[in-house]
């Protein structure tokens, strides 16, 4: 925290987008021990907050300068402390198309509101605010663990949200294509599909934990082929788009899959109209000027 914050006005914080290839769901009444277990990794884009005290009776929020209802962030910080703010979050990648922004704008969000105010809070403390807010407002369930920790992550660990084992991976080009919204509120709502979802979790987290326990090294490639197996025995893989993103990805010999949960595809290798990033290991932090 800085040691002056009182004599500032802005407070600016990053948190990286992640990239989801499998999810299972773990049920909890007690929204600080629902969360999902699963794969995924950070990439190099992500979201840059600005946030200064507010120039109005309420919180008011922007995404890329155009206004925004944005009641994961608004939430969160009115749990961190009785504020109102104008937040500013800027971002190169969509919303709503599986690159979880929205636990990266809140956990952003939080990061330079406790750096404004001085308010002494941990990391851990403001994750675990962002990930609560995320399950309330039914916006995701572990994007903000793999934003705290940062990097190409395996969650296994029941109970402990922000709990993540590492896989050892280079910076790494990933090329994606984003075609529409999937909005993650309809899913997590459904419970009817939850059981579907979490029996295809479990085959592909078995092999990971295997790989793991057992120092065998895991490839990403075959991290994203597991993650394409999930998507489409979940039955989540539908987009015809999609699909055929995949196959052209697989035609220029890389390995692609869904993005959960978006209508959109990752691959390591180019395909027509897609986007490059880097997996990147960097985790959310506070931005000092």
């Amino acid at each position: 925290m800085a040691a002056d914050s009182s004599t500032r006005d802005v407070a600016k914080a990053f948190a990286p987008g992640n990239i989801s290839g499998l999810f299972k769901i773990i049920a909890h009444d007690d929204p600080a021990k629902m969360h999902s277990l699963g794969w995924g990794f950070t990439v190099s884009d992500g979201v840059k907050v600005k946030l200064a005290h507010a120039t109005s009776d309420s919180t008011q929020v922007t995404f890329n300068d155009e206004p925004i209802d944005f009641p994961t962030v608004s939430s969160a910080l009115r749990d961190l402390v009785e504020t109102d703010f104008n937040v500013d979050i800027d971002s190169n990648l969509p919303l709503s198309s599986g690159f979880g922004l929205s636990g990266a704008a809140t956990f952003a969000a939080l990061i330079a509101a406790a750096d404004l105010l001085d308010l002494g809070k941990s990391r851990d403390e403001l994750a675990m605010i962002a990930h609560i807010a995320e399950v309330r407002n039914l916006t995701g369930l572990g994007d903000v663990c793999s934003q705290f920790n940062g990097g190409c992550l395996v969650k296994t660990t029941v109970g402990h949200p922000l709990a993540a084992t590492t896989i050892n991976m280079p910076p790494t080009p990933v090329y994606w294509r984003y075609f529409g919204k999937i909005h993650t509120s309809e899913i997590l709502a459904d419970h009817e599909r939850h059981s579907r979802i979490n029996q295809a979790a479990d085959e592909a987290l078995t092999t990971i934990e295997n790989a793991i326990q057992s120092d065998s090294t895991i490839t990403f490639e075959e991290l994203i082929s597991l993650a394409l197996d999930f998507a489409e025995t979940s039955g989540l893989l539908m987009d015809e788009r999609v699909k055929n993103s995949i196959a052209q990805a697989n035609a220029n010999g890389g390995v692609a899959t869904m993005i959960m949960l978006g209508n959109a595809v990752f691959s390591t290798a180019p395909f027509p109209g897609c986007t490059e990033t880097t997996l990147s290991r960097t985790a959310a932090h506070l931005i000092e000027d």
